[in-house]
């Protein structure tokens, strides 16, 4: 195994540094919503991790459209990285928002339209990973998950505008409110530094463990490739 390149060493150290500063910044510095209480602060990590997880997803759906102009596996190895952090940033997204939602809305869960289209979104790239599990032939399964990313994709912006195409009482803190909103608040300038150095950090540890499991996959597919040898 190939040792693991300083940049990246070098990167694993400042995205734990980001998020311990991060950390504080949410809990510590920025100042108690008025009348949220400390509950508001789960909205920093909330916000952070939905971002990046969708940031993901639609990058699976770019290297998807470039695999199949190139039919390179290197591009279905990216592709999967990127779905499988995705995956699992997105799933905290929709547990922070859970124990967001208990003292503000008095339940866990509402089918408001943000919860249900980011919930279909999880679900779709879930199913993802139990399709292409059924397809044992390399380039097929690459096909097929290109084109699984790339249509998966649309759930993306479908899931970001919801709260502004429907009446929902998912708040929008960054534009315009929803009159039926529960739980909007305005930032004071702490917020906003908390809110702004959240959406770095989280940008920064997604890209640290984007390479990170980009070199795990690598090594993946040269072990498939000698098991494939072996078999034949």
């Amino acid at each position: 195994m190939q040792p693991k390149p300083k940049a990246l060493l070098a990167l694993d150290a400042v995205s734990f540094i980001l998020l311990g500063i991060s950390t504080y910044l949410a809990l510590v510095y920025a100042p108690t919503e008025a009348i949220m209480g400390d509950v508001q602060r789960v909205f920093y990590f909330h916000v952070a991790t939905a971002w990046v997880g969708m940031l993901g997803f639609v990058a699976a759906g770019v290297t998807g459209i470039v695999y199949l102009r190139t039919q390179n596996l290197k591009w279905d190895i990216v592709e999967i990285a990127a779905v499988e952090i995705s995956l699992v940033f997105f799933f905290i997204t929709i547990v922070l928002g859970s124990i967001w939602a208990r003292p503000v809305w008095n339940t866990w869960w509402t089918w408001d339209p943000r919860l249900t289209t980011a919930a279909i979104t999880e679900l779709i790239y879930i199913a993802y990973f139990m399709l292409r599990q059924g397809i044992e032939d390399p380039d097929r399964r690459a096909r097929f998950g290109a084109v699984y990313t790339l249509v998966g994709a649309v759930s993306v912006p479908i899931t970001f505008m919801a709260i502004r195409l429907f009446r929902t009482i998912h708040p929008v803190v960054i534009g315009t409110q929803s009159a039926a909103a529960q739980g909007g608040f305005a930032m004071t300038g702490g917020m906003k530094v908390a809110f702004f150095f959240a959406l770095f950090a989280f940008t920064v540890i997604f890209i640290d463990l984007f390479w990170n499991r980009i070199r795990m996959g690598n090594l993946a597919a040269k072990v498939e490739q000698l098991r494939l040898k072996l078999s034949q």
